[in-house]
């Protein structure tokens, strides 16, 4: 007949097999386990994960639109990461032709928190016909277009940057240049955000290269902040286009403007679906 105690035993070893192997009892040969070493993975945060926002700080969004755009959003990508600061690319389904450019967008879609991928259109606008665009009869098909450019790339979250148009719209505030369109209002009563800018790193003229150095948009982004003129307290929107970094010295030059906002510990990156319209 088997004793009850030796049951006991084996049926607490099993259950240490099954349940944990830092059990403390006879299966450890009698030595204590530090349960404190214990490691548990953390959850990857999800895209639309909210965050808590630190009023001493101050909170930069770098938004690059129109890619894939190779070599300059590899470019851009190599530079945000080499740096490790987080930016948000607004992606352009009829620029992912081939593999490489799919490649791309799924390397910024699978790369978050770092990048998110976030919408800018199916065909940027009827390929720039914003006229046509934005006209209320059009507005079922620059509706489809939207909704077609977020299925095709997978695009994670329900946040919108309107090709040429600095609009912002978030649960019936809107706000910006195109603001009372009636495509803005039904991605609006959709549930989407529609994301403008406070500041653009823009192009000269028809180069493909930025118009102002990273000195300069340092200055005028620290002006934004110091006269409170950003469209969020403490947030700024910067607004810029892979394309303008294809070259290498204007790769540096955005290395350049990351070193020099982050010498300024009040700064924080972050991507566009923790800016704090889109949070609320």
């Amino acid at each position: 007949m088997v004793s009850v105690k030796k049951i006991c035993i084996a049926f607490s070893s099993m259950a240490c097999i099954v349940g944990s192997s830092s059990c403390n009892n006879g299966a450890n040969n009698g030595k204590n386990v530090d349960s404190s070493k214990t490691t548990v993975a953390a959850a990857k945060p999800k895209p639309g994960d909210p965050i808590k926002y630190d009023s001493s700080k101050r909170y930069i969004f770098l938004t690059w639109d129109d890619s894939p755009q190779p070599p300059g959003t590899l470019n851009c990508k190599n530079v945000f990461q080499a740096e490790g600061i987080k930016a948000t690319f607004f992606s352009v389904g009829f620029n992912q032709v081939g593999p490489l450019k799919k490649r791309l967008i799924d390397s910024i879609r699978s790369a978050y928190p770092q990048f998110l991928l976030a919408n800018h259109s199916f065909s940027h606008g009827f390929n720039d016909k914003y006229g046509t665009f934005y006209s209320p009869k059009m507005t079922d098909s620059a509706l489809n277009d939207f909704l077609k450019n977020e299925q095709l790339l997978n695009i994670p979250v329900k946040i919108i940057r309107l090709p040429g148009n600095n609009t912002w719209a978030s649960k019936g505030q809107i706000d910006g240049q195109k603001a009372n369109t009636t495509l803005v209002k039904k991605l609006d009563s959709l549930g989407y955000k529609i994301i403008g800018w406070d500041l653009e790193w823009g192009q000269q003229g028809k180069k493909k290269e930025p118009r102002e150095s990273a000195t300069e948009m340092v200055k005028r982004i620290n002006q934004k902040f110091d006269e409170g003129t950003t469209t969020q307290q403490n947030a700024i929107v910067i607004l810029s286009h892979d394309r303008l970094f294809e070259k290498k010295q204007f790769a540096d030059s955005l290395s350049r403007f990351i070193q020099l906002l982050k010498a300024d510990k009040r700064n924080v990156f972050e991507t566009i679906d923790h800016y704090p319209m889109v949070q609320k």
